[in-house]
């Protein structure tokens, strides 16, 4: 399987940012990596590895990205309004950056967002707010309010709220679309909801499920057994999602 090691430095994060390339073909899969995660996770746990014939047959190109969770979301020493920008300055990182790079490489126009717990916020979150962009998302194991307590995860932005965190909050920002080119945009993307039954996270995702179904968008939403949020889970969830 063909595996490239990339670094450069981000204009956008004013750091060195690292992210890994599998494949050589086919549809580009963002890949981002769970909470405070790292660019080598996936291929650690043996996430890649469950992908192995689609990328090796040219279906799939899997580009794994980095996180700055905990310089955003994850950073307590910062105040959450820091919180959020730097959230946004990784959005631009990638949008900006990982995606012509991705681009440059590879021409096939199919771009498919993905990840997992964390990640999957990144992958949904990225994927809504630019649907002009991508043909698919896959979140497993996702929270798609972060400034929604659940189980022990508590609100990541302590309380703290303004428009910037409003419009990258799934749950909070899809609900309102009106524009009928971007509803339209959304009803066209294959999008994939997968969440285990005990899962923290599974009463964010019925209400990312109710507000697609409020606005007529088709997407599917899967329930495993148990709590299926760990790399085991996962290894089986890309095979069949992806």
């Amino acid at each position: 399987m063909k595996r490239e090691y990339h670094k450069w430095y981000s204009k956008h994060l004013e750091r060195d940012m690292e992210l890994l390339v599998f494949g050589f073909s086919g549809a580009k899969v963002l890949f981002f990596p769970p909470r405070m995660g790292r660019f080598f996770d996936y291929e650690d746990w043996g996430v890649i590895a469950s992908l192995e014939h689609k990328i090796t047959n040219g279906d799939l190109q899997v580009f794994c990205v980095d996180s700055v969770d905990l310089e955003s979301f994850y950073n307590s020493f910062k105040d959450p309004g820091y919180r959020i920008y730097r959230h946004i300055q990784y959005e631009h990182y990638v949008l900006e950056e990982v995606l012509p790079f991705a681009n440059s490489i590879n021409v096939n126009p199919n771009i498919i967002s993905a990840g997992c717990s964390l990640g999957a916020y990144h992958a949904v979150n990225v994927a809504m707010r630019h649907p002009q962009l991508f043909c698919k998302v896959v979140g497993m194991s996702g929270r798609y309010d972060l400034t929604q307590s659940s189980g022990y995860f508590k609100d990541l932005l302590s309380g703290f709220h303004n428009d910037f965190v409003y419009f990258n909050m799934p749950n909070q920002y899809l609900k309102n679309i009106e524009d009928e080119n971007i509803i339209q945009q959304l009803k066209t993307m294959d999008i994939v909801l997968a969440i285990g039954k005990e899962d923290s996270f599974l009463e964010s995702n019925y209400k990312l499920s109710n507000i697609f179904n409020e606005k007529g968008i088709p997407h599917k939403l899967y329930e495993w057994d148990l709590l299926a949020h760990k790399a085991k889970d996962w290894r089986k969830m890309v095979a069949i999602y992806f």
